[in-house]
C-alpha cells in the first residue's frame, strides 16, 4: 500500500521540485508535530496566518458553535448571516470611519483582485501602480502587480496598465498621477524580506495620493491582526487609506479575506453593472465566527501589547557573525545572511534541529520569523539557541 507521502507526490499538484513532505500529525500552540512525534516549533505561522497559534481552544469552540447552526447557505451579499454580520460591524467599530464597509472573500489574492477592481470602477482610470519585491498573490490580477519579473515572465501576457516603482524612494512619487486609479502598497514588504516603509515616504504616499485623487490600497495580508505590535500596521504610521486588505492571520486559521473601504466608493460595485463583484463562498460562516473569536482575542489578551518585547528578545538573542542584519517589524523578522545557498543550508539544518522555518520569494538569503503571536519567551530563548546552534554546525 503507498504511503500518504508517496500518494501526496502523485495525487497533490506540487509547486517545487523538492516539497519538504513532512508528515503533520497534529499542531498546537507554537508546536507542530509530525506523524513519528517529531516536534516543531512553528516560526512561520502557516506564513503569518496562525497569530493564535494552533487549535487556540476559543476560536475551536467559535467554529463548533457555527458549524452546529449552518455553514454555506447562498453566495455572499444575499442573505443576512449572523457571522458576516457581526464581524463586519466589530470591524467598522475599530477602523476609521472612512473604512466602514466591509466586502468578505476567501484569501489575500482574491481580496487584491476586488480592491484593483473596485479601485478602477469607483475612480474610472485604469492605471495601478505597486512596488519592486511587493507580493499581492499570484492570480492573474494580483501577479500583474508583483514587483518581480521572475514570478511574472512565465505568465504574461498579464493584466495591462500597471506601473512598477520603486519602495521608500521619495522620488518614485512623482510618478503617480492623473491617470492613477490606485497605488497598491504593503506597511511593510512580506515576500521581500520584511522590509518596513519609512514613516515619512509613507506619509508622502498619502498625501501624493490625495492631491492625485487616486485611491491608496493597504496590502495588510500579512500585517493585519496584530503581527507588527497594533491591530493593524496602518495604526503604528498614523497613515489611512482608502482601501484595505486583509487575510491570512485574519481568518483565524481558516480562509477568509477582505477588501475594506467607504460605503461611498464600495457603493460603486451595486451598479453599472449590477453584481459589480461576486463570489461563492466569501465570507464563509465558518471562517467569519472564527475570525471574530480571534479578534475578541487580540483585544482582551495581551499578545498584540507584549510583541514589541518578543521583538526586542529575538534581536537580542540572535547575536552571530553570519547574520548580517534583521530587517522587520514586530514578529515580522528576517535574518539575513551572507547568501542564499547558506541561507538554504541554515533552514534544512533548523528543521532537522525542530525549528520549522523557510525563506522569502524576493529575498532568498533571508530567513523568515513569524512566530504566532501567543508565543512564550521560553519559546523565543529555545528557538533562538537552536538557530545559533545550527549556524555553527553548517559553519
Amino acid at each position: 500500500m503507498a504511503t500518504q507521502r508517496q500518494l501526496f507526490l502523485q495525487h497533490l499538484a506540487q509547486v517545487s521540485p523538492e516539497p519538504l513532505s513532512i508528515e503533520i500529525d497534529r499542531a498546537r500552540g507554537c508546536l507542530l508535530i509530525d506523524k513519528k512525534g517529531k516536534r516543531y516549533l512553528d516560526l512561520i505561522s502557516g506564513i503569518a496566518v496562525s497569530n493564535l497559534g494552533h487549535n487556540y481552544p476559543s476560536v475551536n469552540r467559535a467554529i463548533q458553535k457555527q458549524l452546529k447552526k449552518y455553514t454555506h447557505v447562498m453566495v455572499y451579499g444575499e442573505l443576512v448571516e449572523s457571522p458576516q454580520v457581526l464581524l463586519a460591524s466589530r470591524l467598522a467599530g475599530l477602523l476609521p470611519k472612512s473604512l466602514g464597509s466591509v466586502y468578505f472573500v476567501n484569501s489575500g489574492n482574491e481580496a487584491i483582485d476586488g480592491a484593483i477592481k473596485l479601485a478602477k470602477r469607483y475612480t474610472g482610470r485604469s492605471e495601478i501602480i505597486s512596488f519592486r519585491h511587493g507580493y499581492h498573490g499570484s492570480g492573474q490580477g494580483a501577479l500583474s502587480v508583483m514587483g518581480d519579473e521572475y514570478f511574472k515572465n512565465s505568465f504574461r501576457p498579464l493584466v495591462p496598465g500597471n506601473k512598477i516603482i520603486r519602495f521608500n524612494e521619495m522620488e518614485d512619487l512623482e510618478k503617480i498621477g492623473k491617470k492613477t486609479a490606485a497605488v497598491i502598497v504593503e506597511p511593510v514588504q512580506g515576500e521581500g524580506g520584511y522590509i518596513p516603509a519609512d514613516q515619512k515616504w509613507l506619509t508622502l504616499l498619502r498625501d501624493r495620493c490625495t492631491v492625485m485623487e487616486a485611491l491608496l490600497i493597504f496590502d495588510e495580508v500579512q500585517t493585519g491582526y496584530g503581527r507588527t505590535g497594533s491591530l493593524f500596521a496602518f495604526e503604528a504610521y498614523q497613515v489611512v487609506p482608502d482601501i484595505l486588505c486583509l487575510a491570512k492571520g485574519f481568518g483565524g486559521g481558516l480562509p477568509l479575506g477582505a477588501f475594506i473601504s467607504s460605503t461611498q466608493i464600495m457603493n460603486s460595485l451595486t451598479h453599472d453593472p449590477v453584481l459589480g463583484h461576486i463570489t461563492t463562498f466569501g465570507g464563509h460562516p465558518l471562517s467569519c465566527a472564527a475570525s471574530l473569536a480571534t479578534l475578541k482575542v487580540l483585544l482582551e489578551k495581551e499578545y498584540i501589547a507584549e510583541v514589541p518585547q518578543k521583538e526586542a528578545l529575538f534581536r537580542k538573542l540572535l547575536k552571530h557573525d553570519r547574520i548580517k542584519k534583521i530587517n522587520g517589524k514586530g514578529l515580522m523578522l528576517a535574518l539575513e545572511f551572507e547568501s542564499e545557498e547558506f541561507n538554504r543550508k541554515l533552514i534544512t539544518k533548523c528543521i532537522e534541529n525542530g525549528v520549522f522555518t523557510d525563506w522569502f520569494l524576493f529575498n532568498a538569503n533571508s530567513m523568515r520569523l513569524s512566530p504566532p503571536l501567543i508565543i512564550s519567551k521560553d519559546e523565543i530563548k529555545r528557538a533562538c539557541k537552536l538557530i545559533l546552534r545550527s549556524i555553527h554546525e553548517i559553519s
